[in-house]
């Protein structure tokens, strides 16, 4: 699969984890449309760490499982990392 089918394939996902996690996520669309793209490629690096399957076919069930399952890990570890700032700024000083 090319890079334009990674980056499709990681929208898509990426859309499709939000879709399954709602909410309102610290960064809007585009930081969730990148985490999905990420989340496809560890979904990928996992996958085939325990060789339980790969990222070779667009149209394959298993690739699709694969992507939407990282999306959904680095979109919950984002919002747990993320979500826990202070809506401060640096120095801790609320906004008014």
């Amino acid at each position: 699969m090319g890079i334009v089918g990674w980056l499709l394939l990681g929208l898509i996902a990426g859309a499709i984890a939000k879709a399954i996690l709602p909410g309102d996520d610290p960064g809007g669309v585009i930081v969730t449309m990148l985490i999905g793209i990420a989340g496809a490629i560890v979904g990928g690096f996992i996958a085939s760490a325990l060789d339980i399957g790969d990222l070779d076919e667009f149209f394959d069930i298993g690739t699709w499982l694969i992507a939407i399952g990282g999306a959904l890990l680095l979109l919950l570890l984002y919002r747990m990392f993320v979500g826990r700032r202070p809506a401060g700024g640096a120095r801790g000083q609320t906004r008014v």
